[in-house]
């Protein structure tokens, strides 16, 4: 079994209504629109606790600035690591370094946002996925896409380039998957945001920056169904459970599985 999880930074669930690509992977998925994130809903702290299965008052990580942790949580790839797994990464926003520790990935590639804008970005993070995958199979991937944040940021969450830009996120992610299928090898795909947003910010306690979509698409899920609910911290437990690869002692969160 393979992981690919898939993170939209900024993807709000009440975006997807109309985009076709998102509404197949339902009815191919176990999904949960009301999955929830943590606050403050930032991203790295929410991929801080995405990664470590805690909140952040516990890796302590609360801006868009790494905090190194005090009392240490071993974090998705680290445990991975651990078990004899491969991890690669793919991603188009710098901070990101920090959610694995030095030696824990068997790959990086890295296309700056900041530089190349972060739709040509997305593109090229899955050109290059593309390339490596299929050559090394790693047990994990995680591919992150940062222009629907951006534009957010820029035009409003649900402005028109807002709802323009999370379609191009998709038809990524409609690339990557037949990347995945072409491998041959028996996978699990995990595609979720970090947090929504409002406005043109994001970060506070409001439904529209908590709420987040998620869909969890393999051999594990039955097609179709709807989780009740679910949580970010929930996403590194399930992705060790996939690779059946123990939880970290320190996860305070459940496996989805």
């Amino acid at each position: 079994m393979k992981v690919l999880l898939i993170l939209v930074d900024g993807m709000r669930p009440d975006a997807l209504h109309g985009v076709a690509a998102a509404q197949e992977m339902r009815r191919h998925s176990a999904s949960c629109l009301t999955a929830q994130t943590v606050y403050p809903s930032v991203t790295l702290p929410c991929h801080m606790s995405l990664f470590h299965s805690v909140g952040p008052e516990r890796h302590g990580t609360t801006t868009n600035t790494y905090a190194p942790q005090v009392r240490p949580v071993s974090g998705l790839c680290e445990q991975l690591k651990l078990f004899g797994k491969t991890s690669a990464f793919f991603y188009g926003w710098e901070q990101l370094r920090d959610l694995s520790r030095p030696a824990s990935l068997a790959h990086a590639v890295f296309h700056s946002g900041r530089v190349e804008g972060y739709e040509t970005a997305n593109r090229n993070l899955t050109a290059a996925f593309a390339r490596y995958y299929p050559k090394n199979l790693p047990d994990f991937t995680f591919l992150y896409y940062g222009d629907v944040d951006e534009v957010g940021h820029a035009c409003g969450w649900m402005s028109p380039e807002y709802h323009k830009s999370v379609r191009a996120s998709w038809r990524e992610i409609k690339k990557a998957l037949r990347v995945m299928d072409a491998a041959g090898e028996p996978y699990t795909v995990i595609v979720m945001a970090d947090h929504g947003g409002h406005d043109r910010n994001h970060g506070t306690a409001l439904p529209e920056d908590m709420t987040i979509p998620l869909f969890l698409m393999g051999p594990d899920f039955a097609p179709g169904t709807t989780l009740e609910q679910a949580s970010i911290l929930d996403i590194a437990p399930t992705a060790a459970a996939l690779l059946g690869v123990q939880p970290a002692a320190e996860w305070e969160w459940k496996s989805l599985i």
